[in-house]
């Protein structure tokens, strides 16, 4: 089905859905460059407006090929899940920003990948989900660092150059 026969009100209902999907993915991301990740905020917002839009073209097509058997263009949006990992892997293996040694990014691959699931969430209208699984996110990177830390440094094991704290 050409855009213009989806009708005004569906274009601008999938206008929106790419909006949101990128305006959320940014606040995530602002998150990340804050703590001076490699992906920040224009990595999350293109990560989940893309997934966002794969995601509407596999539901856009999937009505444009119901008569055809054995045609399952939702796969293009389980398909966005691999893609993501070869992202997140990259971002794994990349060297920490300023220092040129590797670290394990392993916190931020996993918020490209939740940030691509808000972009599919914006794309099945699912408004509420996306923007509860932002906040989430921001919680876990922002004040679930903080409790990590005061764990680790209360009750972790000794690193050299760290007092581990008195109880």
């Amino acid at each position: 089905m050409p855009v213009s026969a989806l009708g005004t009100s569906t274009e601008l209902h999938l206008l929106a859905s790419l909006v949101l999907a990128a305006l959320l993915g940014a606040f995530v991301g602002i998150d990340r460059s804050m703590a001076g990740k490699h992906a920040g905020m224009r990595t999350y917002a293109l990560v989940s407006l893309g997934s966002c839009l794969f995601t509407l073209l596999s539901t856009l097509a999937a009505y444009q090929l119901a008569a055809f058997a054995n045609v399952n263009p939702l796969q293009i949006a389980a398909s966005v899940i691999i893609g993501i990992g070869f992202i997140g892997t990259g971002l794994a293996a990349l060297p920490k920003l300023g220092s040129g040694e590797h670290s394990v990014e392993i916190t931020t691959a996993s918020g490209v990948w939740v940030v691509a699931a808000i972009g599919m969430a914006c794309a099945y209208g699912f408004y509420v989900l996306a923007i509860a699984t932002t906040v989430l996110s921001l919680v876990i990177f922002s004040f679930f660092a903080h409790i990590e830390h005061w764990i680790v440094t209360g009750w972790g094991p000794a690193k050299p150059g760290r007092k581990k704290a008195q109880k």
